[in-house]
C-alpha cells in the first residue's frame, strides 16, 4: 500500500483555486488536510487522490485553536481562502486580513513554511476593501513567516470561475451587457491549474523566501475584450452599453443585496485599475514565465467550459 509522508494544509482547499492545488499536490504524491469550514461539503475532493491520501478538517479563520490544529505537523501550510464580496459574518476584513494573519502565526508554531494567494491589485492605499485587506494580509503573513512566499494572480479562469462562467450567465438571460467604466479596465487572465503549478513551484523551493510573485496568463486583455470573447464563444449577440463609474457604484448598492452579489460597489471600485502583472515583477523574473512555466491562454481553456451557455449547447455549430 503506498503511503504518503509528507503533509501539506490547504486553507480553503474545497474552493475555486484549491481544488486545483489539492489536484497537484495529490499527484505529486503529498499527503493533504484539507482545513475547511464545512468538512461535509468537501466529499468532491476524495476522488483527487488515492485512499486515505485527502483528509478534510474543520477550520474556521475566524477561530485560532481551529486553525493551529489543523497545521500541526505539516511541513507547508498553503492559504487558498479569499472572499470576493461580504456576507454575513465572512468580512474582507475577518477573512482576508486577520484571517490571512491567523494562518500564518499557526505555520509559525507548527514550524511549517507557508504559500499564500493574494490577488494582483493588493494596495494598502487603495480605493476598494477587497484590494486593502488583501494587503493588509500580507503584512501580517510577513510578520510571522518573513520567508512565507505570496503568490498574487490576476483574474483566474477554470471550469468552476466566477467570471466567464458569470459573464456567459447573463448574456444567456440579458439583451444588454454593461462594460463598466467603459470596459477599459486591462486584465491578465491566468488559468487556475497554472496557479497550482506555480505553488508546487514554492514547495519545491523553486521561489524566493519572503518574495511576492505576480501571475498572469499570456495576453493582456480589456474587460471589453473578454465580454466579446465570452459572446463569440457562447454565440450569442448581445449590446453592449457603456456604463460609467459612478452609475455603476449607484446601482450596486442595490445589486449587493441580490442572491449571489451580482455587483457591490467595492467591485466597482477595484474594476478602475488594471490588474496586471508590473513590469517590476516580469524584470525580476517573479512570473509564471519566471518559474518555467508556460501560462495557458483563455482561447484554450474557456471554450472547454462555456459551451453549456451556448442556443443548444454541445450540439451548437459553431461559425468556421
Amino acid at each position: 500500500m503506498q503511503t504518503f509522508d509528507r503533509l501539506v494544509t490547504v486553507y480553503g482547499g474545497s474552493g475555486f483555486i484549491g481544488r486545483h492545488v489539492v489536484r497537484a499536490l495529490a499527484r505529486r504524491g503529498f499527503r493533504i488536510r484539507v482545513a475547511v469550514r464545512r468538512p461535509d461539503l468537501a466529499g468532491h475532493l476524495q476522488p483527487l487522490g488515492a485512499v486515505g491520501q485527502i483528509n478534510a478538517v474543520q477550520a474556521n479563520l475566524r477561530y485560532p485553536d481551529s486553525v493551529r490544529h489543523a497545521a500541526e505537523g505539516a511541513e507547508v501550510v498553503v492559504n487558498c481562502v479569499g472572499i470576493m464580496h461580504e456576507s454575513g459574518r465572512q468580512k474582507f476584513d475577518a477573512v482576508q486580513a486577520r484571517g490571512a494573519e491567523t494562518v500564518a502565526r499557526a505555520a509559525a508554531d507548527a514550524g511549517a513554511r507557508m504559500v499564500h494567494l493574494s490577488a494582483i491589485g493588493a494596495d494598502a492605499e487603495a480605493e476598494a476593501l477587497y484590494a486593502r485587506t488583501k494587503a493588509a494580509g500580507e503584512a501580517g503573513v510577513l510578520r510571522h513567516r518573513p520567508d512565507a512566499v505570496i503568490l498574487r494572480p490576476s483574474v483566474v479562469f477554470g471550469p468552476e470561475d466566477d467570471f466567464f462562467n458569470r459573464f456567459a450567465g447573463m448574456a444567456r438571460m440579458l439583451p444588454v451587457l454593461p462594460l463598466i467604466g467603459g470596459g477599459e479596465t486591462r486584465f491578465q487572465p491566468v488559468f487556475a491549474g497554472d496557479i497550482a503549478d506555480a505553488v508546487m513551484a514554492a514547495i519545491d523551493g523553486k521561489t524566493k523566501p519572503g518574495a511576492v510573485y505576480e501571475l498572469g496568463g499570456p495576453a493582456v486583455k480589456s474587460f471589453k475584450d473578454l465580454i466579446e470573447f465570452i459572446l463569440e464563444t457562447t454565440g450569442r449577440k448581445r449590446l453592449l452599453m457603456t456604463l460609467p463609474f459612478g452609475l455603476a457604484e449607484f446601482q450596486a448598492k442595490f445589486l449587493q443585496y441580490v442572491p449571489g452579489a451580482p455587483l457591490t460597489p467595492d467591485q466597482v471600485k477595484f474594476l478602475k485599475s488594471d490588474n496586471v502583472v508590473s513590469a517590476g515583477a516580469s524584470a525580476d523574473g517573479r512570473t509564471l514565465e519566471g518559474l518555467g512555466i508556460r501560462p495557458k491562454s483563455v482561447e484554450a481553456i474557456v471554450p472547454s467550459y462555456l459551451w453549456r451557455f451556448r442556443k443548444h449547447g454541445q450540439f451548437t455549430e459553431q461559425a468556421q
